[in-house]
C-alpha cells in the first residue's frame, strides 16, 4: 500500500468517526428539543383543560347561590341561607383563579372583565335580595328578583362563561394538534437516527473487510521483497492485526452501542483515544526506513517517532479527542445536575417547625471561610421561625448566600445582610449583597435553567437559582431579585409561615 492511499484510508476512517459524532449529537440534540416541545405542548394542553374546568366552577358557584337564594326567599330556611352564604364566598376565589389562569390570554382576559363586571352586578343584587328577606319584607325581595331577571345578569355571566368555554375549546384543538406533531416528528426524527446509525455501521464493515484486504496484500509482499526480515513482518502484522482488531470493535460500538447517545459518546471517545495509539503507531511502523542509517528511535514505551504530516495529523488528533472530551464531560455534569432536580422534584417535603435563624447561622458558619477569603461580613438580623421542609430551606439560603459571596466585588470589602418580616400569614426573607450587581435586563435570565448573566469568570452551570426558584414555588411562595449593575443585589423570598397538608407538593 503506497503512503498516498493509506493517508487517504486514515483520512476516510477519521471522517467516519467525525460522521458517527455528528449524527449523535444531531439526534441528542433534536431529542432534547423535541422532547422539550412536546412536554411544553402537554402544559398547554392542561393548562386549557384547567381554564375551562374553572369557568364550570365559577359557572355553578353562581347557579348554587341563585338557588340558596331562591330557596331562602321561598322557604325562610336557614340551609338554604347557608348554602348561599357558601356559595357566594366561593365566588370571588373562583373568580380571582381564573383570572390568573386566563392571564397568558389577551382575548380571554377581555372576557373575564366582562364576567367580573357581570358577576359584580349580580353579587351585589344577591346581597340587596338576602338583606330585604332578613328585614322581613319578602315582597320587594320578590320585585328585585323580578328585576335582576329583567337586567338579564345571569344571561350575560352565561354568555360570557360560554364564550370563554369556547375558545378554550379551540385552543385545546389547537394545542393538542401540536402535541401530536411534536410527538410524531420525535418519532421521526428517532427512525431516521437509527437508520443514519445503520448506514454507519454497514460503512464501517466495509472498511473493515478493505482494511483486511489490505493487509493480507501487504503480508504478502512483505514475505517477497523482505524474506530475511521475518520478525519485522511479525512484528507489523500483528500491528495490523491489533489495527484491525480495533475498527471491528468500533464498527460494534457503532452498531450495537451508538442507541445512548451519552453513553455511547463516552465509550466512543474511550475507543478512539487507543484506536489513535494503534493507527499511528502502524503509520509510523509503515513509514519507509532511511536506506542509509538505522530505523528512526520510538519516542516512548509502546510508541513510534513520526514526522511531518503524520505528527501533526497526530496532534491534531489528540487535541480534538480532547475537545471532545471536554464537551462529554460537560454534557455529563449538566444530565447529572438535571438528574439531580429531578429527583429533588419528586421528593416528599416534611414540615417541621423550624428556627429560620439558628438554620442560617449554621449555614454562615459552613461558608465562614469563604466568606473570610472573599473579606466579606454577613449580618443575621432577627427572623421569623416556619413550620416548613428543613432540607428546603437549607438548600434555598444556602444557594443565596453562596452566590453572594462568589459574585461580591473584587478588592471591595463585602456587606451580606439577611433580615425577615411576616405579612399576613407569610414570611418575608430578604438577602441583600453590596456585590457586582445584575443588568435589569438579566432578571429574569438567571432563574432559566442552564443561563447565567454578567461576565463568566465564576464555576458554575447556571442551575442553583432555576433550582431554588423550584423549592419556592414547591413551598407556596414566590422568589423575586432588585438589582443594578455595580450596585448590589437584593433576593426576596417570601414563603407561608406554616406550610402544611393542604399546599403539600403542590407544584408537582
Amino acid at each position: 500500500m503506497t503512503a498516498e492511499a493509506h493517508r487517504r484510508r486514515t483520512f476516510w476512517q477519521i471522517l467516519l468517526v467525525s460522521a458517527g459524532l455528528l449524527v449523535l449529537t444531531v439526534i441528542s440534540a433534536g431529542s432534547v428539543y423535541l422532547v422539550n416541545e412536546a412536554r411544553q405542548d402537554s402544559k398547554w394542553v392542561v393548562h386549557t383543560i384547567e381554564v375551562e374546568n374553572q369557568i364550570h366552577a365559577l359557572l355553578l358557584e353562581i347557579r348554587r347561590a341563585e338557588s340558596g337564594a331562591r330557596g331562602y326567599l321561598l322557604t325562610q330556611g336557614d340551609n338554604f341561607k347557608a348554602d348561599h352564604e357558601k356559595a357566594v364566598a366561593a365566588i370571588i376565589p373562583a373568580l380571582d383563579k381564573l383570572t390568573r389562569l386566563s392571564a397568558d390570554n389577551p382575548g380571554q382576559r377581555a372576557n373575564v372583565e366582562k364576567l367580573s363586571a357581570a358577576i359584580e352586578i349580580r353579587l351585589g343584587q344577591f346581597a340587596q335580595e338576602m338583606t330585604f328577606i332578613q328585614q322581613g319584607q319578602p315582597d320587594r325581595a320578590m320585585v328585585l328578583v323580578r328585576e335582576a331577571a329583567a337586567q338579564d345578569t345571569t344571561t350575560r355571566i352565561t354568555t360570557v362563561a360560554n364564550a370563554m368555554i369556547q375558545e378554550e375549546e379551540r385552543l385545546f384543538r389547537l394545542r393538542t394538534a401540536n402535541s401530536d406533531r411534536s410527538q410524531t416528528l420525535a418519532a421521526s426524527m428517532t427512525g431516521i437516527g437509527s437508520g443514519l446509525v445503520v448506514v454507519l455501521a454497514l460503512i464501517s464493515i466495509w472498511l473493515v473487510r478493505r482494511s483486511a484486504r489490505a493487509r493480507d496484500e501487504a503480508e504478502a509482499r512483505l514475505r517477497e521483497a523482505y524474506a530475511n526480515l521475518e520478525s519485522v513482518v511479525d512484528e507489523r502484522t500483528a500491528d495490523l492485526r491489533e489495527a484491525n482488531d480495533e475498527i471491528q470493535r468500533f464498527a460494534y460500538i457503532v452498531s450495537h452501542d451508538l442507541r445512548s447517545p451519552l453513553v455511547n459518546i463516552m465509550g466512543f471517545t474511550s475507543e478512539l483515544e487507543e484506536l489513535r495509539g494503534d493507527i499511528f503507531r502502524r503509520i509510523g511502523g509503515l513509514a519507509p526506513v532511511p536506506a542509509n542509517g538505522p530505523p528512526l528511535a520510538p519516542a516512548g514505551p509502546g510508541e513510534v517517532a513520526l514526522e511531518g504530516a503524520d505528527k501533526q495529523l497526530s496532534d491534531d488528533f489528540s487535541e480534538a479527542l480532547g475537545f471532545i472530551k471536554t464537551s462529554i464531560a460537560k454534557m455529563d455534569r449538566l444530565i447529572s445536575a438535571i438528574l439531580n432536580l429531578t429527583r429533588e422534584g419528586r421528593r416528599e417535603f416534611q414540615p417541621v417547625k423550624v428556627d429560620t435563624r439558628e438554620l442560617i447561622e449554621a449555614i454562615v458558619s459552613t461558608l465562614a471561610h469563604q466568606a473570610a477569603e472573599a473579606q466579606a461580613e454577613i449580618h443575621v438580623e432577627p427572623l421569623p421561625n416556619l413550620v416548613s421542609d428543613r432540607l428546603a430551606l437549607e438548600q434555598i439560603f444556602s444557594n443565596l448566600i453562596d452566590n453572594a459571596i462568589k459574585y461580591l466585588k473584587s478588592g471591595v470589602p463585602g456587606e451580606i445582610r439577611i433580615r425577615g418580616r411576616t405579612k399576613l400569614g407569610y414570611a418575608i426573607f430578604e438577602i441583600s449583597d453590596n456585590g457586582r450587581g445584575i443588568d435589569p435586563k438579566d432578571h429574569q435570565r438567571i432563574f432559566d435553567l442552564f443561563r447565567r448573566a454578567g461576565t463568566q469568570d465564576k464555576p458554575g452551570q447556571g442551575i442553583g437559582l432555576a433550582h431554588v426558584r423550584a423549592l419556592v414555588r414547591r413551598l407556596g411562595g414566590t422568589m423575586s431579585v432588585s438589582s443594578e449593575l455595580n450596585a448590589g443585589s437584593t433576593f426576596t423570598i417570601t414563603l407561608p409561615i406554616a406550610w402544611n397538608e393542604s399546599n403539600r407538593n403542590r407544584d408537582r
